[in-house]
């Protein structure tokens, strides 16, 4: 059994087991659902994975920002097995249970502002963002939305309209939902204005003035939603001014403020949620992945008075809020206050930040290092001058990782940005040689 405290292990990599399912994949799984590792997990603890041939690898990609708090922790564990016992569904919609009640109860007073809120669950991400534009909708009688270039917000319909990135989320998935609006994000390092921070005097808050008269009049918009830190878009980390900048414009336009904190959101940046650092209080935020510890689990969470323009009935869904995955979101937010995760988080954003500031002195192709506490990117380019995307060289580094036994993952509308999202309780060893061995893949590649 995995303690937690392991380091790398790679002896059999894509052993005989694997290679067996590896097989059983192929033949019938859909190869629209690609994986990155060519690996199978047989158990993971804290920041360490096992898979089926008894390699252990360090995981510095935490599920995609769903392990803050670890790979199975006991006391999760023990909540879900304790709930599995008693009830695994009734369907809230029909007969209630009261974790779904307290941890509407806990979301509210966790999430930023003092106002008055309310909540609801659901099971996905994109399921929270499509609930929250369904929200926005009702409570303001409007039908169009804007969202940011370079943003990510799911996978269905909607969410993938919200979307920037066209292959491989878009691609020959149209037509698109209606009364959705792009306009640039703050992308300082590929401004699109070609201007530089802070004497650019923010452009791309200026946009707006001429985006409200060529492309959408402000009363047909319903809400506004960004990532305070766009995740799949590259970890892009916006100027201080701009989401206050945002939600000003908002308020001015009697535009509801979405924050969209799936990836940003429990302990991973610091604080415990990402629009904190920007003293921004939205109107609906939008909350997954971290929330749970891997049980699927979603929430909406805004004013009170917004969360209730959709009459009974109009929102919800059978698994919404199950029971078991209430029980484990319950027990990870106490373990989150208990450890002070948001400070770990903090200290070991500085330590990757640090090492990453070393490679690139030494490799001028580590164009970017973009981070806000454990949420921390480089973006490769052939050039620093040209910032042509090093694409091929991500891909290059994160198979050269897991070769040494470490786990990570790509990002960038671009495809050329190496993220990293370890679980908030790795250890300071398994920190250190997961980045020793993160730097021997890049000598490997970028020192050729």
């Amino acid at each position: 059994m995995l303690t937690g405290q392991e380091l790398p292990a790679v002896g059999k990599p894509q052993g005989v087991q694997t290679q067996a399912l590896l097989q059983k994949k192929q033949q019938f799984v859909s190869q629209g659902i690609s994986n990155l590792a060519p690996i199978f997990v047989e158990s993971a603890k804290g920041a360490v994975i096992r898979d089926i041939d008894q390699n252990v690898f360090i995981d510095l990609y935490g599920g995609i920002g769903v392990i803050n708090a670890g790979h199975c922790p006991e006391s999760v564990v023990e909540a879900i097995k304790a709930q599995a016992d008693k009830l695994l569904h009734s369907c809230f919609m029909v007969s209630m249970y009261d974790s779904y009640v307290e941890l509407a109860e806990k979301l509210t007073q966790i999430t930023p502002g003092s106002h008055a809120k309310k909540a609801m669950l659901v099971n996905s991400g994109a399921e929270a963002v499509e609930n929250a534009v369904k929200i926005a909708r009702a409570a303001t009688g409007k039908p169009g939305v804007i969202a940011f270039e370079a943003g990510y917000h799911g996978r269905t319909l909607l969410t993938m309209t919200l979307t920037s990135k066209v292959k491989p989320y878009k691609h020959q998935f149209g037509p698109f939902a209606p009364e959705i609006y792009k306009i640039p994000s703050a992308y300082c390092y590929r401004c699109i204005y070609k201007s530089t921070y802070p004497e650019c005097g923010m452009h791309c808050l200026e946009a707006f003035e001429r985006f409200f008269v060529s492309e959408v009049a402000p009363d047909n918009i319903a809400a506004m939603i960004i990532e305070p830190v766009q995740g799949e878009g590259g970890f892009i980390v916006p100027p201080k001014d701009f989401l206050p900048g945002l939600k000003q414009i908002c308020e001015q336009n009697e535009i509801l403020f979405i924050a969209d904190e799936v990836q940003t959101g429990f302990a991973r940046t610091g604080k415990m949620f990402a629009c904190e650092h920007y003293g921004v209080v939205p109107d609906l935020i939008t909350l997954a992945k971290g929330i749970a510890s891997g049980m699927p689990l979603s929430a909406v969470v805004g004013t009170a008075e917004i969360m209730d323009a959709p009459t009974p009935g109009r929102v919800g869904g059978t698994y919404g809020g199950n029971p078991v995955a209430c029980a484990a979101a319950l027990a990870t937010l106490e373990l989150m206050a208990k450890e002070d995760l948001c400070a770990r988080a903090e200290k070991i954003g500085a330590t990757i930040r640090g090492r990453m500031q070393t490679l690139q002195q030494r490799f001028p192709q580590v164009g970017d290092i973009r981070s806000l506490g454990a949420m921390v990117a480089i973006e490769l380019v052939k050039d620093p001058k040209t910032k042509a995307p090093a694409k091929d060289e991500v891909g290059q580094i994160i198979q050269a990782c897991f070769k040494r036994g470490v786990l990570t993952m790509g990002a960038g509308i671009f495809g050329n940005v190496i993220r990293f999202l370890p679980p908030l309780v790795i250890s300071d060893s398994q920190l250190a040689t997961a980045l020793d061995l993160f730097e021997q893949a890049v000598t490997e590649v970028l020192g050729k």
